[in-house]
């Protein structure tokens, strides 16, 4: 690709063009193929051009592409249809992003806060968590609460106290009589895949309860299998059992590549908008949702337990090398939302992978991310991981000749 772009320089783009992809490959315009363990940040979760998608979109094209909201269409009923199905029986509100499907649930809790005042003054805060990330609106920024993404982009909006992830008693410090709800990710992903204890989450559902405030999990993330259970709060490993929030966002994996975004919210809250509150031109969209219904399907008893078998094999291999590599902090996630924490920065892992037809992510600066498809066989898992392993091998070599 020619380096001067004709696009917004706003991703830290890495030197290669793909150009086709199928299953857990994708293929560059020199025709070289790559391994791929981050499945477009946790999107692709049934592996690139997965044949049942195309199939699904195909049909949709060729039979209604777009209506607006002012309409009913069948796939998007039918979508709305099996996420409540599958999840807490509640209402579903499309949009075409994951910042967009928590701008849905910032303003949802903001209409509670207002319904339900405290001595006749609305309540508005949201306690958001360190390290957290909810996207790049204003809003959705202003929930970040992480520094660098929201430099030099003040005034943001207020109301978003920041508590420490996993620590209640933080929580309870932040809770004040203008506080109407939380917003967590089960598992913080771009934090760099961080995770609580089950207790802390009981905990979160109890005092939500005690303080009537709506209970929000961002599961842009950590939903469509990705954790092993279709949605992280259904996994007890990750939350524990019983916790059911109040409101759920999801995106990324929903259509396997195409632009959706939801808002799930249980029928009692659902209900604080009406006609006019919210909107959206394009969320919803016929394609997208005909892909999701076909994502749905796949995300099948059989593909969740892949999901957890392919967590497991990681964790293992990764416990393994922790005895070889002291640099090697700690051993995090669930199912294929993984993350190895080093003792110094990660960086150099993903372009050494890269050069040898392995696609890996390093977030916070010393997280080696990994997010891969559901699709990966053993024998390709053991392929990736052995040259995620020379990396991390090299990493410790250049950090040793630095040192000296």
């Amino acid at each position: 690709m020619n380096k001067e772009s004709h696009q917004f320089n706003t991703y830290k783009r890495q030197p290669v063009t793909f150009v086709r992809g199928h299953g857990p490959n994708l293929w560059d315009d020199k025709g070289r193929r790559y391994l791929d363990f981050f499945s477009g940040i946790a999107v692709c979760g049934l592996g690139h051009a997965d044949r049942d998608v195309a199939r699904a979109v195909t049909k949709q094209v060729n039979i209604l592409l777009h209506t607006s909201n002012l309409y009913y269409t069948r796939p998007q009923e039918d979508l709305a249809r099996e996420l409540s199905r599958r999840t807490f029986g509640g209402k579903v509100f499309f949009a075409n992003s994951g910042a967009e499907a928590n701008e849905c649930a910032i303003k949802l809790a903001r209409r509670h806060g207002c319904r339900t005042p405290d001595r006749g003054r609305p309540r508005y805060q949201i306690i958001v968590f360190r390290n957290s990330f909810h996207g790049r609106t204003l809003a959705t920024l202003a929930a970040t609460a992480q520094k660098h993404p929201k430099k030099d982009f003040g005034p943001l909006p207020g109301g978003f106290p920041a508590a420490e992830f996993g620590d209640l008693d933080s929580v309870r410090r932040k809770i004040t009589p203008r506080t109407c709800a939380v917003l967590i990710e089960p598992i913080q992903g771009e934090g760099g895949v961080r995770t609580a204890p089950p207790a802390f989450f009981r905990g979160l559902r109890e005092l939500c309860r005690k303080h009537h405030l709506l209970l929000m999990f961002d599961e842009i993330q950590t939903g469509m299998g990705r954790t092993g259970t279709l949605f992280a709060y259904q996994n007890k490993e990750v939350v524990g059992p019983g916790i059911v929030p109040d409101v759920l966002t999801v995106a990324k994996g929903l259509a396997n590549g195409l632009p959706i975004g939801a808002t799930l919210a249980q029928k009692k809250t659902a209900a604080l908008f009406g006609p006019g509150d919210h909107g959206s031109t394009f969320g919803g969209g016929a394609v997208p949702c005909g892909a999701g219904l076909a994502v749905m399907k796949a995300l099948n008893a059989g593909t969740l337990a892949r999901v957890r078998r392919l967590g497991r094999l990681f964790r293992e291999e990764f416990e393994k090398w922790q005895e070889e590599m002291s640099f090697i902090k700690e051993v995090r996630g669930a199912g294929c939302i993984l993350g190895l924490e080093l003792r110094i920065p990660g960086g150099d892992v993903v372009a050494f992978c890269r050069e040898r037809g392995l696609l890996v992510n390093c977030t916070a600066e010393r997280v080696i991310r990994l997010l891969p498809p559901f699709c990966l066989t053993d024998a390709e898992a053991a392929h990736g991981l052995r040259i995620l392993k020379e990396g991390l091998r090299s990493l410790k070599n250049s950090s040793k000749r630095r040192a000296k």
